[in-house]
Parts: C-alpha cells; structure tokens; sequence
C-alpha cells in the first residue's frame, strides 16, 4: 500500500509567510476557504533547534484543523516527505500597512440578480 501523500502549504498570515506540511489538504465547505488537517512536524534528529520551526509546533500543537483564506494561500505542492517548518517575514510590506482584503472571486459585470 502507497503512503499517503504529503502537502507543503505556504501561506500569508499577518506580514508572515508560513510554509507547513500537512496529510489533508481540500476545499472547505465555507466558501473562499481551504481546509487544512493532520499537520506533519519532522523528527527532530539534530542538535540544533530552529527557533520558527519551535514558535510553528507551540502554535499548531493542539490545532486539529485550520481554514485558511484563499487569497493567502501562495502555493500547495504534494511533497515525497515532510521538511523543515518555517515561518519567514514577508519582504517588500511594511509593518504599518496591510492590504485590503478582496473577494477570492469577483463577480463579472453586468451579471444580472437571481
């Protein structure tokens, strides 16, 4: 029997980029969200202790499942085996400016109401 595939999930999260592993990755049943289960934390076989990868497994320790915007949402790829967990400063935003949220879809013009 195969292994179950592995996802990396890299995402934007308050002028951060935080790129975890995961078993289940799908679509939520809330609209403009996905769902994230069954985070993945490597072994730890060095010595050496990275302080994000320790903040990620404090914070998701007790997380069961997470819903994530679309809109901050970079990139999920289905990966061999789990890596390192890391959070990163998102380069090029100032910390006193965020962006606006924006709809995961735009509705086209012209459509006419039900």
């Amino acid at each position: 029997m195969a292994n179950s595939p592995i996802y990396k999930v890299i995402f934007h999260n308050q002028h951060q980029v935080y790129e975890l592993y995961a078993k289940h990755v799908y679509t939520s049943d809330m609209y403009g969200f996905i769902e994230v289960e069954a985070y993945v934390f490597g072994e730890r076989a060095q010595m050496i202790v990275d302080p994000s990868e320790e903040k990620l497994k404090t914070e998701f320790a007790a997380v069961k499942r997470s819903w994530i915007p679309m809109h901050a949402i970079i990139r999920i790829d289905e990966v061999e085996k789990e890596g390192a967990v890391k959070v990163t400063d998102a380069k090029g935003q100032p910390g006193n400016i965020s962006l606006f949220p924006s709809p995961p879809m735009a509705r086209p013009s012209g459509a006419a109401d039900d």
